[in-house]
């Protein structure tokens, strides 16, 4: 008996199209933090003070993610933070 053709052997296809597959898959589910504008996150902002989500510290220009309790001097990158720790959450909440 001969050796397969390693040219001719598709074993390793299936599974690494089925990879490209699930990783296409998380692409599309994940949330898209990067196209945030600066008045799309100064608007979330407000709407996270509002709601006691977030705090501002007056006279020093920080904000602090109450639930993180993380500080942040930029309302855009505070924003950014927001959406992806939101989206971490509903994310383990859906795998419980």
């Amino acid at each position: 008996m001969t050796d397969p053709n390693p040219i001719d052997d598709t074993a390793d296809d299936y599974s690494r199209f089925e990879a490209r597959l699930v990783a296409h898959d998380q692409d599309a589910t994940r949330v898209v933090t990067a196209d945030l504008s600066e008045t799309t996150a100064r608007q979330l902002v407000t709407e996270l003070i509002d709601n006691g989500v977030v705090m501002p510290v007056p006279g020093k220009r920080v904000f602090i993610h109450e639930p993180s309790e993380t500080a942040f001097d930029s309302s855009t990158q505070l924003a950014v933070f927001h959406q992806g720790w939101t989206a971490a959450r509903n994310a383990d909440e859906v795998r419980e």
